[in-house]
């Protein structure tokens, strides 16, 4: 199934979780099992091409993609998480939001200083979140080998968060 395929699966869900935003629900795709295995193998498709230790997810759709994805790759699936959700000794990030600031965490012994590490989510918009990780994974003294997303909104310019570190979306919007 094409990328094109796929994003006609995706309904536009005006106001939704606020006045003047549109969600791009996914739920369509994924319970599509033709639409959803392309997703997996298109990402992991991209992803064959590096060097990769592990798969770092982000919560909560960003498991639902990266969960299949780190199985096809062969490679570690380790979870990132909202505050107070990991049950081990954990390594916590602060970041910006529109309209605050969050925090996420990850198990302390999911970086490997050296380590290189794919960064997946449903949806990068203005890449906060992914900009978070993406600090974390530095401040243990190790890279970014990629981040991965289903959807791109180009609009809202998330890639410039993140640096020189490479994205693929597979669709945008």
């Amino acid at each position: 199934m094409s990328p094109l395929e796929i994003k006609s699966l995706i309904v536009d869900v005006p106001d939704f979780p606020k006045a003047g935003i549109v969600f791009k629900d996914i739920t369509p795709v994924l319970a599509n099992p033709v639409a959803f295995n392309a997703v997996t193998e298109h990402l992991a498709e991209h992803a064959s091409r590096m060097t990769c230790d592990a798969v770092l997810a982000i919560e909560s759709r960003g498991f639902i993609i990266g969960a299949p994805l780190a199985q096809r790759l062969k490679l570690p699936l380790h979870l990132v998480r909202k505050r107070g959700k990991l049950p081990r000794a954990a390594i916590t990030v602060r970041y910006e939001l529109e309209y605050g600031f969050d925090h996420l965490e990850m198990h302390s012994d999911a970086i490997r200083r050296g380590g290189r590490y794919l960064i997946v989510d449903d949806v990068i918009a203005t890449g906060g979140t992914a900009a978070a990780v993406a600090s974390v994974v530095a401040q243990q003294g190790a890279s970014v080998a990629a981040c991965l997303f289903l959807i791109e909104l180009k609009f809202l310019a998330g890639r410039e968060k993140l640096g020189n570190v490479p994205i693929f979306s597979l669709i945008t919007y």
